[in-house]
């Protein structure tokens, strides 16, 4: 006896990443609009205390995120693995030890920005890729998912090098994360984060090569499919 549609592998599967996509949607538009109405209300004050406002959902969204490498290694999300951990390992090293450690970094504008660029493309992203799960293709918003992370992208690579920058004489004053180790040996965090500055803009070249390669990949079979309501 077959078993009902819905309780089919493909169909739970498929209802397990709408799912996902739309908590972290809600999440992501939740941010953005409270961000957006801080700023009209308050203005440029809105800007210092951002990530008292919402750095707990930020928080929240980017955690959860991590689960999206698992979605791919057992297979249930098409996508590369390691350009996916290029991108996720630099948000989570960004919000979670240069922002959320230094409380000195968390009033910087820096952070305002970063949480926008972070909102738009996500935003953006998962919203095409619950229409995608449930087979519901737009060519405007096809073309707009491979599209707006190119201006974006680089700029949120700039302000998470900012971001760097501005926090290295909170981490070389306090010594966060600085340690001794035995045999004379120490490690000092801020040259740390001063290779990571430099890896970061090595991830960038090859996650935007990645992407560039995808967006020709997506666009050039999308024409082809008529709209599946």
């Amino acid at each position: 006896m077959a078993l009902p549609a819905w309780l089919q592998p493909r169909y739970r599967k498929d209802a397990y990443l709408f799912i996902y996509y739309l908590i972290q949607f809600c999440g992501h538009s939740w941010i953005f609009t409270n961000m957006t109405v801080r700023f009209f209300s308050f203005g440029k004050d809105s800007m210092v205390d951002t990530f008292y406002a919402i750095g707990l959902v930020m928080q929240l969204c980017q955690s959860i995120s991590v689960l999206e490498l698992l979605h791919i290694y057992v297979g249930i999300e098409s996508s590369h693995l390691f350009p996916r951990f290029l991108q996720l390992t630099e948000r989570i090293i960004i919000l979670f030890v240069v922002i959320t450690s230094q409380e000195e970094v968390q009033e910087k504008y820096v952070v305002c920005v970063l949480f926008i660029f972070w909102n738009l493309l996500d935003m953006v992203r998962y919203t095409y890729s619950m229409l995608s799960v449930i087979g519901m293709s737009y060519a405007f918003f096809t073309w707009l998912s491979q599209t707006l992370w190119m201006p974006i992208y680089p700029l949120c690579v700039l302000a998470e090098a900012f971001a760097i920058y501005q926090s290295l004489p909170y981490f070389e004053s306090l010594g966060t994360y600085s340690t001794k180790l035995p045999f004379d040996l120490s490690i000092y965090f801020p040259y740390v984060l001063k290779i990571y500055l430099m890896m970061l803009f090595i991830g960038m070249y090859f996650t935007y090569s990645h992407l560039y390669s995808e967006r020709r990949e997506v666009l050039s079979v999308f024409p082809m499919k008529k709209k599946k309501m």
